[in-house]
């Protein structure tokens, strides 16, 4: 009996012993995992404790710290010309958290990133010195696509096809970041609740249906595969295309349109559906995915380094839906991003350089960081003699064809409109899109357009119309510099 009641003792001694050291190591762990996230109350006040670091534009500071009037947050986060930028810089909030470079480069920012040569605070877990984002996002071009755009729903992005630097990413409508960086809960609820969505970056974070820019893919297929020798062959494309298992044709906009077995350049200069969707079909899904995934197409990990969502270009289609994805519709979608990256590859003999908007990073004094011009990779998307002929062709369009709207004295111009609607049965939306390209005296700048009008009619929306003219705008800031 009695080795038994010491049996249970020292069984009941284990197990008080066993919960005491699980306690221990819970508020151990728990402390330790609170220390280490930034979203608990400590590490705000300790971020908001000093000033952060600054996202640069054009050599100026876009970004600042300010003092604030009272609380346990010393500082908060202040925007210069936050609606022009937002696109670029997003948000850095007391209470809603950070996006985009604000929260990328947190760790720089508030100079807890190790490679920052600072001497760490062990009350505050803080350095004492924050780095700063030097952006390649150029002033000037980036409030002309802003001022182009106006109070139209849409987005524009720039970029240098030499070099991959984007020139400017702009969303409208747009919005203030300032408004919210102390935790403005009423502000936060009219901006998140309202629904044109001016939180919502277009330019990068809004794939939506290309509509026929996406014929610029379908002639790169077809010009690489040798499908045709030439822009200027004649095709086999009957007007209308007949869809296969189907009653339906593939008809165009312009019925008298010289579109019946038309060249590819014909074809792009009057936008031919019935010229394309036959290219898709005798190409094969197959083939027309392989060149669009080569210009960036199903990369769900696009970086620049603000993640961009995926464009998408389907699998598994029928033939009358792979003549439907030959002129950018059907479940072929597209960020205004992929299709400046489309045109940039063009541009610029054939070769893709990695876009990124972020030129190198740096301690406070400087010092580089890390320099992402110098890393930017190069890849071949079409040889140089299909993306000669692919520029003559676009030149062609904004010469004498559906985008005359985006001609520049002096500058060599190259383009491709589209119109695309999008949503569910009688309440769909519809875009007007113009991807294009620029080049005088020795610059080039590569543009995409997008622009929703959602109070118009399907037949009064267009690419030339709408779109064209704030790529013109654009590319004429672009190529002043």
């Amino acid at each position: 009996m009695n080795k038994t009641i010491r049996r249970a003792s020292v069984f009941t001694l284990l197990l008080v012993f066993a919960l005491l050291v699980r306690a221990t190591w819970v508020q151990f762990y728990d402390g330790k995992a609170l220390a280490d996230d930034k979203d608990n109350r400590r590490n705000t006040i300790a971020l908001y404790s000093e000033p952060l670091g600054n996202i640069v534009v054009g050599g100026e500071s876009i970004t600042g710290s300010a003092r604030t009037k009272s609380g346990d947050l010393a500082y908060k986060r202040t925007y210069t010309d936050g609606s022009l930028y937002a696109a670029v810089t997003g948000y850095s909030s007391q209470a809603f958290g950070a996006t985009q470079l604000e929260g990328i480069y947190r760790d720089l920012l508030d100079g807890t990133d190790n490679r920052l040569k600072s001497v760490l605070d062990t009350v505050t877990n803080k350095r004492s010195e924050p780095g700063n984002v030097i952006t390649t996002i150029d002033p000037d071009v980036q409030k002309a696509a802003y001022d182009a755009l106006g109070d139209k729903k849409g987005a524009a992005v720039a970029i240098d096809p030499a070099t991959g630097k984007i020139l400017s990413v702009v969303s409208t409508p747009s919005y203030d970041p300032s408004r919210i960086t102390t935790g403005d809960s009423e502000a936060w609820n009219e901006l998140t609740k309202d629904s044109d969505k001016p939180m919502t970056n277009r330019a990068l974070r809004q794939p939506l249906p290309p509509g026929s820019t996406f014929k610029l893919v379908v002639a790169a297929a077809a010009l690489e595969d040798g499908l045709y020798s030439s822009v200027d062959e004649k095709t086999d494309s009957p007007d209308p295309y007949p869809l296969a298992d189907s009653s339906s044709k593939l008809t165009n906009e312009n019925p008298s349109a010289p579109c019946e077995d038309a060249s590819i350049r014909v074809a792009l200069q009057y936008s031919c559906n019935n010229v394309f969707g036959s290219l898709a079909v005798d190409l094969g899904q197959d083939k027309v995915r392989a060149m669009a995934e080569k210009f960036g197409f199903n990369d769900a990990s696009q970086d620049v380094p603000v993640r961009a969502y995926e464009s998408v270009y389907p699998k598994d289609m029928d033939k009358a839906q792979t003549a439907l994805s030959g002129i950018g519709q059907f479940d072929v979608t597209a960020t205004p991003l992929q299709m400046a990256m489309v045109s940039a590859a063009i541009a610029n003999d054939g070769k893709l350089v990695s876009p990124h908007m972020v030129s190198q990073i740096t301690d406070s004094g400087g010092n580089a960081l890390e320099n992402y011009d110098d890393s930017a990779d190069t890849t071949e998307i079409v040889s140089s003699s299909t993306a000669e002929q692919l520029q003559s062709a676009m030149q062609t369009v904004v010469e004498d064809g559906t985008g005359t709207n985006a001609q520049i004295a002096g500058a060599t111009v190259g383009g491709k409109t589209g119109t695309a609607q999008h949503g569910e049965n009688n309440s769909k939306t519809p875009y007007a899109w113009f991807t294009s390209y620029g080049k005088a005296d020795g610059k080039e700048v590569a543009v995409a357009v997008l622009v929703e009008q959602s109070d118009a009619a399907r037949s009064e929306v267009s690419g030339n119309g709408l779109a064209a003219p704030v790529a013109k705008a654009v590319m004429e800031a672009a190529l002043k510099k």
